[in-house]
């Protein structure tokens, strides 16, 4: 059992990250020593539903932003975060994360400390955060940083700055960069393609879908090679429905975004794709 004290403000939390019931966060975070990943991990495991498998959930409110160069060559996306929707929602605190984000784009930045440590009209970017901080009275900051650089580069803004998308592409297309944008802001995939999986993803999921199998009173007594077919089985859907070229196409569930791709040019292909999200 857990030697960690499981508050009810942990159970609160997990509650509110996964959808789950407070007697099964609070027996996952009781049998994963308080760690929420795990705690998640367990919840799966066990059968249960969880709403959040993918970390999309640091920044409660704010804005989000996504700009292309004006060759779209590269392509920048970042959430400029706060406390309350009604800062979020205000106009002056989009146009200041505007120019966080215009400053980017023209200064060709990489990451997340060179933004920071950009100027705009003599000031700091980490200055001037820091001065919005003080004078609203809520924590701000700059909470994610994405950047995709290809042959062509798609952005797109979802929901109200809640939602935006870098897409890269090996050639220049851009009505499909939309549209799969629009696709990688509903779907939300895990990697481009099966391949494109990282390998912990893989064997995350693989140990999830292997426990809730040995579990299943049907299968008592069966056999590991059979268990492990029916995995593989699993893992392969898990592919389907998580990877962005094999999901059903958003505008048109009678082909995948593969096939989408293929219609629009024989050639076409996703090279990368950034989707920053408020949580």
């Amino acid at each position: 059992m857990s030697g960690v004290a499981i508050t009810a403000a942990d159970i609160n939390k997990l509650r509110q990250m996964t959808g789950a019931g407070m007697m099964d966060c609070r027996k996952a975070l009781t049998e994963t020593n308080g760690d929420f990943e795990a705690a998640i991990d367990w919840l799966r495991k066990k059968g249960a539903k969880v709403a959040a498998l993918r970390g999309d959930r640091e920044a409660k409110e704010g804005v989000v932003l996504a700009k292309t160069t004006a060759d779209n060559k590269t392509g920048i996306a970042l959430c400029v975060s706060c406390e309350t929707d009604f800062v979020g929602k205000n106009a002056d605190f989009i146009a200041f994360a505007q120019s966080i984000i215009d400053a980017a784009v023209a200064n060709n930045v990489k990451s997340l400390d060179e933004l920071n440590a950009v100027s705009i009209n003599g000031a700091k970017i980490a200055d001037l955060v820091n001065d919005k901080l003080a004078s609203i009275g809520e924590k701000i900051g700059i909470t994610k940083f994405e950047r995709v650089d290809a042959d062509y580069v798609a952005s797109y803004i979802h929901g109200a700055n809640r939602i935006g998308v870098l897409v890269g592409l090996n050639k220049a297309a851009a009505e499909a960069g939309k549209d799969v944008a629009m696709q990688i802001a509903a779907m939300n995939p895990v990697a481009v393609d099966a391949s494109s999986v990282p390998a912990a993803t893989i064997e995350r999921e693989r140990a999830i879908v292997t426990e809730q199998i040995k579990t299943d009173p049907k299968m008592a007594g069966k056999p590991d090679e059979m268990i492990n077919k029916i995995a593989e089985g699993k893992l392969n859907a898990f592919f389907k429905e998580s990877t962005l070229v094999n999901q059903a196409f958003v505008k048109d569930n009678g082909k995948t975004v593969g096939d989408y791709l293929k219609s629009v040019d024989g050639g076409l292909q996703v090279t990368e794709f950034k989707r920053v999200a408020l949580g």
